[in-house]
């Protein structure tokens, strides 16, 4: 792990992501204690520029914007990491039996995928948002189910490379048992690929999070999503341009810094990309 790491930090678009990326988790896990109050009003002044007093200024109902972006990244890295452990530990099983089960498992399984991974991600989304209904656990739901291919198709890739392997043949001949072949051996060879997609997923996650609150299908009021500053600072985008600046550019900002980080983990964890100085 501390090799990993190492080659991360040598990257210098590396250690720009990982910094920024470890700065959001930060501001999102410490964010209660960071700011205020996220919703608390003040009419009076609404629609105030950045001040020392509200360093990103307010919104249309005088709520503080800075409050309401920390906590609104506090949002986004919970949807992230909810979706990717459900789409990496659903998508590992799936791709796991696809791979190392019999014809009878696989095909119906890669029929699953195929049928997920057709339609594009915002767009299946919305179907399945229109069966639950809106609401942030169900966008939990809806996205591990959009991005759960991505980690099936991987793991059993992967399953196929190794399962003639000669120590997993080793492992046949002195009656090992299919379970602990599973567990002990190929689980473990295939978790770095797979840990390279949960970082490179990321973004993805935190986008599609933050365009559906936008269109009022995911985070509801008076939740301090991403998305849902974009869409209050559109509606009043005539009166302040600030909301939709802020907002935006933490999206961005994220959205830069974990495409970044995965982009470098992946140079690190492929002996392929790697690149020794």
């Amino acid at each position: 792990m501390s090799t990993i790491f190492g080659h991360i930090w040598r990257s210098s678009t590396g250690k720009f992501g990982l910094i920024l990326a470890v700065a959001i988790i930060g501001s999102a896990v410490f964010a209660p204690w960071l700011t205020g109050d996220p919703n608390r009003i003040d009419v009076l002044n609404r629609f105030a520029g950045p001040s020392w007093q509200h360093w990103m200024g307010t919104d249309h109902l005088g709520r503080d914007l800075f409050s309401r972006i920390l906590h609104g990244a506090r949002i986004a890295m919970e949807v992230a990491a909810a979706v990717t452990a459900i789409a990496l530990s659903l998508g590992t099983v799936l791709g796991v039996a696809a791979g190392y089960g019999p014809r009878q498992v696989e095909r119906p399984i890669l029929i699953l995928f195929d049928i997920l991974y057709s339609f594009p991600n915002l767009i299946f989304a919305l179907a399945l948002v229109a069966i639950l209904g809106p609401g942030l656990e169900n966008v939990v739901i809806i996205v591990a189910m959009t991005v759960m291919p991505h980690f099936g198709r991987i793991a059993r890739a992967q399953v196929l490379r190794l399962k003639h392997a000669p120590f997993l043949e080793a492992e046949r001949v002195l009656g090992a048992s299919t379970a602990r072949i599973v567990f002990r051996h190929v689980i473990p060879n295939i978790a770095g690929p797979l840990i390279v997609v949960a970082g490179m997923e990321v973004p993805a996650v935190i986008t599609i999070e933050a365009g559906l609150s936008f269109l009022g299908l995911g985070a509801r009021p008076p939740l301090a999503s991403w998305g849902t500053l974009l869409h209050d600072g559109y509606t009043y985008l005539s009166q302040s341009a600030w909301p939709v600046f802020f907002a935006g550019m933490m999206l961005t900002t994220a959205t830069l810094a974990f495409t970044l980080f995965g982009e470098a983990l992946r140079d690190a964890i492929d002996p392929r990309l790697r690149t020794d100085p």
